[in-house]
C-alpha cells in the first residue's frame, strides 16, 4: 500500500505517535532537553505563535491510517544562528520503513509547502548529509565531526 503525506493537524488522533517518535529519535538521551509532552503540545497546535509553521505525517492505509513518519517546519533550531529562517525539523521515520523513500517524500511535501508559504529556502541540521545532498541540499556550515547545518533552496527540491 502506497504511503500518503498529510498535514498532522487533520489527523490528531496520532499528535502523540509523533511526538513520542520524534521524542525517541532526537530527545530522549539529551538532558535538559524538550518532553515528549512539549513536542505534543508544540505539534498538536499548542507552540509559541510562529514557532511551529506546519508539520506533516507520512500515513498508510485509509480508514485507520498507520503513522510512519512526520517532518516539521520551524522558526528556528539553532539560536546561535538566528538570520537563519524557516528550519526544516524532526523529520524521521519509522525504523522499520527506512530505506523506502518515505523520508524523500516527507522532505519534497515540506519543501512544497513552505514555497507556498512564500520561503525560498530551508535551514536544517543533520548528520546525514548524503541525504538531503540527493534531494538538492548544500552543506552551509560544519558544526563538529559528523554534523552539519545545511541549505534547501525550494527550486532543487520540486
Amino acid at each position: 500500500m502506497a504511503a500518503i503525506v498529510d498535514d498532522l493537524s487533520r489527523h490528531p488522533q496520532h499528535v502523540e505517535f509523533v511526538a513520542g517518535l520524534v521524542w525517541r529519535e532526537f530527545w530522549a538521551d539529551v538532558r535538559g532537553g524538550m518532553t515528549q509532552a512539549e513536542l505534543a503540545d508544540a505539534f498538536g497546535g499548542r507552540a509559541a505563535p510562529g514557532r511551529v509553521l506546519a508539520s506533516l505525517i507520512a500515513l498508510e492505509g485509509s480508514d485507520d491510517a498507520t503513522p510512519l513518519g512526520c517532518v516539521h517546519l520551524i522558526d528556528n533550531d539553532d539560536d546561535s544562528l538566528p538570520e537563519l529562517y524557516p528550519w526544516l525539523a524532526a523529520m524521521v521515520v519509522v525504523p522499520e520503513r527506512r530505506g523506502q523513500g518515505i523520508g524523500s517524500m516527507l522532505v519534497k511535501a515540506m519543501a512544497r509547502q513552505a514555497a507556498r508559504l512564500g520561503f525560498e529556502q530551508l535551514w536544517f541540521g543533520t548528520d546525514g548529509p548524503g541525504f538531503y545532498e540527493r534531494l538538492g541540499a548544500v552543506k552551509h556550515l560544519q558544526r563538529g565531526a559528523d554534523f552539519w547545518i545545511m541549505k534547501l533552496p525550494l527550486a532543487a527540491s520540486e
